[in-house]
This record gives C-alpha cells, structure tokens and sequence, in this order.
C-alpha cells in the first residue's frame, strides 16, 4: 500500500526575473515589476511530499527527521535570506521563477531519497501562486 507523507518548511529569498540576453525593455515587457534591478523577496513555502510503501517494521514511509534533515541542508541553508540569482550557483544561468525553483528543488532532494520513493515539490511564491513538480 503506498502512503504520500509531507513535511512543510519555508524559506525567504530575493530574486530578479529576467534574461541577460534580452533588452531591459523586453524584460519589462514579459517579467515586469518582478524585473526590478534592485530584487525583490518572497517568503516561499514548500511542501515537500515523498509516496512509497509503508515499512513494515517502523509503520513510516520515511522517517520525518531524515526528511527534515535533507530539506534542511538541501534548501533552507541554500535558499534561506539569500538572492537566488546572485549567491545560488544553480541559478547563475537559470531564471529564478518559481518554476525553476522547483525544478532544482526537487532535483537536490531526489538523489537523497531511496530510488523507491517518489518525490513531488509544492512552492508556495505567495499564498495564491504556487508550483507543482513534477505535474499530474
């Protein structure tokens, strides 16, 4: 019987949406006042979800400290008061949306889960705009 188990943690950060190969004005055009050269923060919230088999001896599907541990290390002490585009090497080439922030989330943690587990990532930018990976 598989069981999705998920733990909640958050994080603030400052980032800056825009593309260096692009004119400003096309940036402002596309990404508008999240274009601001000065940076911007948010207060993300994350929902980290991990569906695998119950195990048969402790009753979890993962132990919720292990879990916590790896967001910990993997995100809050990589993303926590930082700005994304100028101290997180993953986006020194990556647009920092909340797409790609995601994306690399659920890339970092994914390799410290057994291979068993599935993983999926819920980013919370603001209590109305949200992320999903992967996608239903």
């Amino acid at each position: 019987m598989k069981v999705t188990v998920s733990r909640k943690a958050h994080f603030n950060a400052a980032h800056r949406l825009y593309r260096k190969d692009w004119s400003p004005q096309q940036n402002d055009d596309i990404f508008g006042k999240c274009n601001n050269p000065n940076f911007h923060g948010h207060n993300y919230e994350l929902i980290v979800s991990v569906t695998g088999e119950i195990d048969i001896v402790t009753g979890y599907v993962i132990d919720m400290k292990i879990l916590k541990e790896i967001i910990k290390s993997e995100v809050e002490d990589a993303f926590d008061h930082k700005n994304l585009n100028l101290d997180v090497p993953d986006f020194e080439n990556l647009n920092p949306t909340a797409e790609n922030i995601a994306v690399v989330i659920y890339n970092k943690i994914k390799p410290k889960l057994k291979s068993v587990f599935d993983l999926e990532i819920t980013l919370y930018e603001t209590p109305r705009n949200f992320v999903t990976y992967p996608a239903k």
